[in-house]
């Protein structure tokens, strides 16, 4: 067992100990190639024959290391206990972006913690995939390109304000707080541009804009209206 990080130049696929599918780790490894395991992640990777290129967390749930016969696999154990594995691996990875799975859908307190963590990492762009969803946290200004129709929901993790174009439901003027007003289930319309006072929204898309979601994030810094 090492210490350091994960360095990648083409994308990260981050598999967590949570419920994930075979269908989805191989779709998002050909966004994403090189494959980290969260922890107990490493036991669905094992299980499709797919050696990472590291396992990243306080092994609490890995399970005997033995089993694993990757040697070309780095190891980084992270003893402390007050953040969540998915934390610990979003700390320790560079890369130009993340893409997780088996991080939602299980159980529901390790679902919002997922999306808490979303909100505060401050590293690369980071989107958490399982079966009908994605979600990430909205950067302060961002641009989609999605079919008209589309369904696009907003969940303010944090107190914020925003602006909208191309929604059946503008946001303009809205104050958006976990407890008061809240953003699920608003329609596309049209080139989607959303501007925010600060970070701490959530995005919620279906899984099909993945491509889109990615090309706005890692580019959104050309996002119209800057």
């Amino acid at each position: 067992m090492t210490d350091g990080n994960v360095q990648s130049s083409q994308g990260v696929t981050l598999v967590g100990a949570g419920r994930s599918r075979g269908e989805i780790i191989r779709d998002l490894l050909a966004r994403a190639p090189d494959l980290v395991a969260a922890d107990g992640g490493a036991r669905a990777c094992k299980a499709l024959g797919l050696a990472p290129v590291a396992v990243i967390g306080d092994f609490d749930s890995l399970g005997d290391a033995t089993q694993y016969d990757w040697p070309d696999t780095r190891f980084l154990h992270v003893a402390e206990q007050d953040s969540t594995d998915f934390d610990k691996s979003l700390t320790r990875i560079e890369a130009p972006a993340i893409l997780a799975t088996g991080f939602t859908g299980g159980r529901v307190d390790h679902t919002l913690a997922s999306m808490s963590s979303l909100v505060r990492h401050e590293g690369p762009p980071v989107i958490l995939v399982d079966e009908q969803d994605i979600i990430f946290a909205a950067p302060e200004l961002l641009a989609l390109e999605l079919p008209a129709g589309s369904r696009l929901s907003l969940f303010p993790m944090a107190r914020v304000t925003g602006r909208s174009d191309g929604l059946r439901w503008p946001i303009d003027g809205l104050v958006l707080e976990p407890g008061g007003r809240i953003g699920t289930s608003n329609e596309v319309t049209g080139p989607v541009e959303l501007g925010f006072s600060a970070r701490g929204c959530l995005v919620i898309l279906p899984r099909e804009a993945l491509d889109a979601a990615l090309a706005a994030l890692t580019d959104h810094r050309g996002a119209r209206g800057r």
